[in-house]
């Protein structure tokens, strides 16, 4: 059984005990999240919503809250001394998800 969900602007393929990074979700570790915006279910036979499946959930527990490696963001302009380096790091949020209620 798996679902797809949406959640920061993005979608996931989730079965129960996989655990995925998702944007922050501004939640403590150890607490549970549910997700309520749920595309697709697959429970013998594929269930799609429009836009969401009525009345299916994913409940998470979250694992932590942490920063993804660091991305270098380099402009440069040729002929004119123009240059700048910038980095960045993305908060996530790690969840194990636990149940599929469908």
């Amino acid at each position: 059984m798996y679902a797809i969900i949406a959640t920061g602007g993005k979608q996931y393929k989730v079965a129960e005990g996989d655990i995925i990074k998702v944007e922050k979700l501004g939640v403590e570790a150890g607490e549970t999240y549910t997700f309520d915006q749920v595309l697709a279910v697959s429970d013998n036979g594929l269930k799609v919503g429009n836009p969401t499946v009525e009345g299916a959930t994913v409940e998470a527990s979250v694992v932590e809250n942490g920063k993804a490696k660091k991305v270098i963001v380099y402009k440069y302009k040729r002929k004119t001394g123009y240059h700048k380096k910038n980095g960045h790091r993305q908060q996530y949020t790690a969840v194990k998800i636990d149940k599929i209620n469908a």
